[in-house]
């Protein structure tokens, strides 16, 4: 089974200054409420580890462009069984505003068993990572 959560927010701001908060990891702890740390070589076909309020996990970057996207892939015990392609994406709008995009797009047999989860409160931790982003960069 498949299933994508998307999610996405206006920011008056450049995508230079939402990239620099966006992968200044270190930071996360004092304004991300979703992702609570991520730690290691952030760089194309490198394992980072990944700390949510109610898991730790260890993707693999996929990609990661400059003031433009981060997306990693992710799997709970092995590939197959409930696999996460998470995505930042910054689209600059030219007049001044970004678009941020958070996604993530899940596969595997898990994902019926944890739709409703995925439905209420990761939807809802994407939104509030979404708008503490947009007023940290708006200041």
């Amino acid at each position: 089974m498949k299933f994508e959560l998307k999610t996405e927010i206006l920011i008056h701001a450049s995508s230079e200054k939402i990239w620099s908060i966006l992968t200044n990891f270190e930071k996360y702890p004092e304004w991300n409420p979703f992702v609570k740390s991520l730690q290691g070589e952030v760089k194309v076909g490198e394992k980072i580890k990944v700390e949510l309020p109610s898991m730790n996990f260890k993707p693999k970057v996929l990609i990661y462009k400059k003031e433009n996207e981060f997306t990693w892939l992710g799997h709970f015990l092995f590939p197959g069984l409930f696999d996460g392609r998470h995505q930042f994406y910054i689209k600059d709008n030219a007049n001044g505003t970004c678009t941020f995009y958070h996604s993530e797009k899940f596969a595997g047999i898990l994902v019926p068993i944890f739709k409703k989860t995925l439905e209420t409160k990761i939807i809802r931790g994407f939104e509030e990572m979404n708008l503490k982003l947009k007023l940290k960069s708006e200041e």
